[in-house]
Order: structure tokens, then sequence, then C-alpha cells
């Protein structure tokens, strides 16, 4: 099968990392064989946004719509904003989000072999974080109100139909998954702060009504928003699959990441039933942007979620073998101390890709 993707590779080292993330996969492709990948390079960000006055292109977003899959870079420069003040990059990011129903942000939080986390006596963090993305505070995106220079409001939005979906999603994940590293139980942590806002606590409500469908095979458990800050910290092992509101998942993502390397250490997924968008949780790094050093691990597991989403979807083995290659590819590299300078490494950026694939080669022999 050929698989039609779509490539926003951005700004900062967006296209670097891009490059590696692609060389992954294309190696994959060739490897395992059976589906090919057919990348297309659109613009979009910040910095097309400098040159054209056009953040978002139709003809990138009409790419977007029409594709197997996105897969995109990063974007944002802090300095190319709005008149409001926000950066315009959300025009991009957040319109795929609301549109293509993008609803479930799926971020993974795994420590690998040969990486430090600033944890004592934490050797195994494997947890997922579930974030609602079309609605809670996000869905002000563009909107609010305004009392000018004197008085500015978002709006939290929580519905039952957008609760639903992320929490069956959640509960889904749950299923697939072996469960929390403490025990091996399969539970699903609804993340809220449902002790003062009547938005989460209906949040919570609509978790416990889908829970009851996963009953005997999925376990329930809680947490208010600023405990979990705590105990995501001190006992990371106790989570299995996470779920939260918008803002509390984004979050909670990044405060995950600092537990198994940092940022270029998280992949993530926004994913929807008909269309999925793959990406780095992290940001376009402008002040490294070019130095070939940027940590290209996210960008490449990112590619590996995106095959596969693609394998549930056509129902493809091989694209599924494709992905599990790239991750055990990517922890051999890792667990042999080949890292980039975030890590406390000295490979480059198409260093890093360049040992991936190489693993790869040895694995499949």
């Amino acid at each position: 099968m050929n698989f039609q993707i779509t490539t926003l590779p951005g700004d900062g080292i967006g296209p670097e990392i891009v490059k590696e993330g692609i060389k992954v996969m294309k190696a994959a492709e060739k490897i395992v064989s059976g589906f090919t990948l057919d990348f297309q390079h659109f613009d979009a960000g910040a910095g097309h946004y400098v040159k054209t006055g056009n953040v978002f292109p139709d003809s990138s977003y009409k790419a977007c719509q029409e594709s197997h899959a996105i897969f995109l870079g990063s974007m944002g420069i802090p300095e190319v904003v709005e008149k409001d003040g926000t950066e315009v990059q959300g025009q991009v990011i957040l319109r795929l989000r609301f549109e293509l129903d993008l609803f479930a942000g799926v971020r993974p939080i795994r420590l690998y072999p040969g990486v430090k986390t600033p944890l004592e006596n934490k050797q195994d963090i494997d947890f997922v974080i579930v974030r609602e993305n079309t609605e809670g505070l996000f869905s002000s995106f563009r909107g609010g109100s305004e009392i000018v220079n004197e008085v500015v409001a978002d709006t939290m939005m929580i519905s039952r139909k957008g609760t639903e979906k992320i929490t069956d999603y959640a509960f889904q994940l749950a299923e697939k998954r072996q469960g929390r590293v403490l025990d091996g139980k399969k539970i699903v942590t609804c993340c809220d702060k449902s002790n003062v806002f009547k938005s989460l606590a209906f949040f919570r409500k609509v978790y416990d009504e889908i829970a009851e469908k996963y009953e005997g095979a999925v376990g329930k458990d809680y947490a208010y928003m600023d405990a979990m800050t705590l105990w995501m910290v001190q006992k990371p092992q106790h989570y299995d699959v996470i779920v939260s509101e918008n803002m509390f998942g984004d979050i909670l993502s990044d405060l995950a990441a600092a537990l198994v390397g940092g940022m270029g250490m998280a992949p993530s997924g926004d994913i929807g039933y008909r269309h999925a968008m793959f990406q780095p949780a992290h940001g376009s790094a402008p002040t490294i942007a070019g130095k070939g050093i940027a940590n290209p691990v996210a960008t490449i597991l990112s590619g590996s979620m995106m095959l596969k989403w693609l394998a549930d979807q056509h129902q493809h083995q091989e694209a599924r073998e494709a992905a599990r290659l790239i991750e055990k590819a990517v922890a051999a590299t890792l667990g042999q101390g080949i890292q980039t300078s975030d890590l406390g490494g000295t490979y480059t950026t198409a260093d890093f890709g360049h040992a991936v694939v190489s693993q790869m080669e040895k694995i499949s022999v």
C-alpha cells in the first residue's frame, strides 16, 4: 500500500528533525517492505507568515485533509505574534486539531535505556498522557471576551460528546497496554480539578459513566491537577494512562517529559477517527536551528506512532512491524550511549539518525 503523507517541516529546527524522521521511516520501509511512504512537503508556520503574510496556505491545508496522515516538525518563532500578542502558529496546529477533529492528544512517556532521569532509583517509567485536544480552555482560541486594556476572559468549555470521546479513547488505549509499571494493572487516571470547577466536575462525571463499560478490564483512578504534579514526580510507576482536559494535559505533558530526558524525548500524536497528525511535543528551538545539534528522537518516535496508527487504520501488518523496528532501534541506539548534547552526548542530529538506521539494519538480519 502507498501511504500519502503531508509533511509540514515548519520553523527553527523543524526541517532538520523532520529530515531525520523521514530518513528513519524510509529505511524501515525498505527493510520491512510491503508498503511505501510518499512524503510531500508543504509550507506553513511563522517563517512562512513572515515571508508571505499567510501562516497556513489553503493548498497546505487541503493536502492535510486529503492525505493518509500529517507529519509535522515544529512551529513558531517567539517574536512573530498577532496583534493580541499570541503566536501565529496556533492558526496551523489548532486549526488542524479543531477542523479535522484530532480530539486525542497522545503523549507517551517512556524512559529509554541509557537516558538519565532527574529522579533517583527510577529505572522504569512508562505511561501515556491522553489530552482532550479540541475543547477545554483551548476552545477560547481566537475568541474570549475583552474590555479593552482592562479585562480579558477566556472560557473553558467541556462537552459531553468531547469528554465521552476522549475518555473512551483512554480506556481503549489502556486495554491494549501492558499496564502500569508498579504491578501491571491496567488503569486510567482522571486528572481534573473537579473540587473547584463545575466544568471539570462534569468531566469526571462523564469519565465515570464511560468507565462502567470497562469495569473488570480497566481500573479507575482520580487525581486533582495540583496533586498530580507532585505524584507524577514522586511515583511515576503508579500511572498507566492519564486522561485530562486540554490545558491540564498540555502542562502535564511537559512535566512528564522532564522525567525521561526532556522534550527531545517526547513524541506525540494528535489523533481522530479519520485523520491524525504526528509531531515532537517540543517547540522550534530557533536558537539552535541550523547547528545540527537538535535531538531528533521525539520526531523519530512520532514517526513510529504514525506507522502504528496507519497500521490500525488500514489493517496493515508491515507498517506495524516497521513501527516496532524503529522503537527497538531507538532504544538500542540510546542504550549504546549514542546521544545528542541535550542528553549529555556528542552526536549530531544527522549522526543519531544514521545510527538508528544502522541499528535497524542489524536488528532485521
